[in-house]
């Protein structure tokens, strides 16, 4: 399991940092002593009092308020902290401060008093025209904007045009943001830096001004001819439906930039897109390899079901600089995994790292891996430290859940998987797979009227659910109950899905339960043979019993004995039977 110190150790940090800030002010403020009362000749620094302003009208206790507003996100009380200490204080980057958190809160006689206090302390004129322009598009002045605009990208500042995206990008009214991209951001303004051209096309894409973005990045190519130009223009072209063009700009980016990974992987993956899988692969596999890459690669041989690619790739991966491969571990993992080496998997999902987007990835295969080996304390172990470690984080906590519910299904120990199911619905209520999950518990467990209550407001939250219809039609049929509302759930989840055996299951036993012994034994016998599922071989054998073709029934029952020795319904069904 991977720790959490790090943040306590950033907590610990912070308070001992403010801490020491605050006594620094305390001290500030105590008066000094002198060494002793009874000192014949007083020293005049013995007389001095120290005087020590109160909060409103100290500049560092008001940016330590505005900090610690800011830990909470409360960013209107950090902008009356900084709007009091920028009052105070003769540094610009306060005023700046200030400014910025009053345009967030949208206050705009705050936010001026700001803009000129800095204006006064020496801002530059490039941030400060950035600023007064997100001020103008604040109050929805788009003529004062676009002055302040053109005031900086006219500036000669390095990052302008950087600034410009920045002002653009918070704007609350996106429309009038992009009518000034359009205006402002033109080829005949543009530096001669292509990352400014294409930074501005991607923008108008993002705006939905696709004209304007395809226009910009035909310009950038045309003007620049470099590969970074070429694989944007390649990505319009294909947006556009134009796929064998955007192929076509894909290759002369690469012509211009063979070594190019990113290129690579764009080139790699319309061709995927194209229903090219072999051509990606043989793409990607020349040249130089990154983690990327490497994903990629497999995602495609997974894709074809190319197992002996996958053997090949892991092999090769495991080759690989330390450095990719330490950021493969679960990749490296996956394909273990694939290959059956349950040990090595286990290995490699031990290396994937806390910051990895992949660590509880790597811990939930990790607790499957140890349940199929046999060890289900650890594996439970395992999962109830996922619990805890992700309560903050809602949809990994209702996997983890949701993971340790169902490995006590597949365990038959059908009490702790209510109980699982249950403590997880407490929180996320009216969660279907929960719902789901929690009525075959308790339909394993015999308690029929909570199961068909679970389904049913399963059916309630969706309509028409396949999965939930044909569970709920079961669950009646077994119970031998409501049997004309089980064939019409059973009859609905058929049409829906007439090749599921799972289903086919469910009709046979329905049959079976109405006296229709030659339909029910035909029905199953074809669910049987299209997937050895033990559950539906006790059905077929019990069916086949009834009908007196006990050497048949024995031989199916045997089989269900091979595939699972302790399946329950088996023993019950053998007992019945034989009594």
């Amino acid at each position: 399991m991977r720790s959490g110190a790090g943040k306590f150790k950033q907590l610990r940090h912070f308070t001992a940092v403010t801490t020491l800030a605050l006594g620094l002010v305390a001290c500030a403020g105590a008066p000094l002593r002198s060494a002793s009362k009874t000192s014949a000749s007083p020293q005049p620094l013995a007389r001095l009092t120290v005087v020590t302003p109160d909060a409103d009208h100290d500049v560092l206790a008001q940016l330590l308020a505005g900090e610690m507003a800011l830990t909470r996100t409360d960013l209107k009380a950090a902008s009356g902290h900084y709007d009091k200490a920028m009052a105070l204080s003769n540094d610009p980057q306060v005023a700046e401060r200030a400014a910025g958190l009053a345009i967030a809160v949208h206050d705009g006689a705050a936010a001026q008093r700001a803009l000129d206090r800095w204006q006064a302390l020496g801002a530059k004129p490039a941030a400060m025209a950035q600023a007064r322009a997100q001020l103008a598009l604040d109050r929805g002045d788009a003529t004062e904007a676009r002055r302040q605009l053109e005031l900086l990208i006219g500036s000669g500042d390095k990052d302008a045009w950087r600034q410009f995206g920045r002002v653009l990008v918070g704007a609350r009214d996106q429309a009038q943001a992009a009518r000034l991209l359009e205006a402002l951001a033109t080829p005949q303004r543009l530096p001669g830096d292509a990352h400014a051209w294409l930074a501005m096309s991607e923008l108008g894409d993002q705006f939905g001004r696709h004209a304007y973005a395809v226009q910009i990045a035909d310009a950038a190519m045309r003007h620049f001819k470099s590969a970074e130009t070429y694989a944007w223009a390649a990505q319009m072209k294909f947006k556009d439906g134009d796929h064998d063009g955007a192929r076509a700009l894909l290759q002369k980016a690469l012509a211009k930039d063979p070594q190019n990974a990113q290129l690579r992987l764009a080139y790699a993956g319309m061709l995927s897109q194209a229903g090219d899988y072999a051509g990606a692969s043989r793409l990607l596999a020349h040249g130089p390899q990154n983690a990327d890459i490497y994903a990629m690669r497999a995602g495609l041989a997974a894709h074809e079901r190319d197992d002996k690619a996958l053997a090949s790739l892991y092999q090769e991966l495991q080759k690989a600089p330390p450095e990719v491969r330490e950021s493969s571990a679960y990749l490296l993992g996956q394909l273990a995994e694939m290959q059956h080496r349950e040990a090595e998997a286990l290995a490699w999902y031990d290396q994937v790292g806390d910051a990895d987007e992949h660590a509880f990835d790597a811990d939930l295969r990790s607790a499957m891996i140890l349940h199929a080996q046999g060890k289900r304390a650890d594996a439970h172990e395992l999962l109830g430290q996922l619990q805890l470690a992700y309560l903050d984080q809602p949809a990994q906590l209702r996997q983890a859940w949701q993971a340790d519910a169902e490995l006590y299904l597949r365990e038959q120990n059908y009490a702790k998987a209510e109980a699982a199911f249950s403590r997880a619905l407490q929180v996320v209520p009216d969660d279907p797979g929960l719902l789901y999950g929690r009525g075959l518990a308790y339909a394993e467990a015999g308690q029929i009227d909570q199961a068909v209550q679970d389904f049913q407001h399963l059916l309630k939250i969706k309509p028409g659910d396949v999965d939930a219809s044909n569970a709920l039609g079961y669950t009646l049929a077994d119970a031998n109950r409501d049997l004309p509302e089980a064939e019409r759930l059973i009859r609905a989840a058929r049409a829906a899905k007439p090749d599921d055996p799972a289903i086919a299951d469910s009709w046979g036993w329905l049959q079976y339960r109405k006296g229709n012994l030659e339909q029910a034994a035909q029905t199953l016998r074809n669910a049987w043979l299209a997937r050895k599922d033990a559950d539906v071989g006790v059905h077929l054998g019990e069916v086949l019993w009834k009908q007196g073709h006990q050497q048949d029934a024995q031989r199916v029952f045997d089989e269900v004995r091979k595939l699972d020795p302790h399946n329950v319904a088996l023993q019950e069904t053998l007992k019945r039977l034989h009594p």
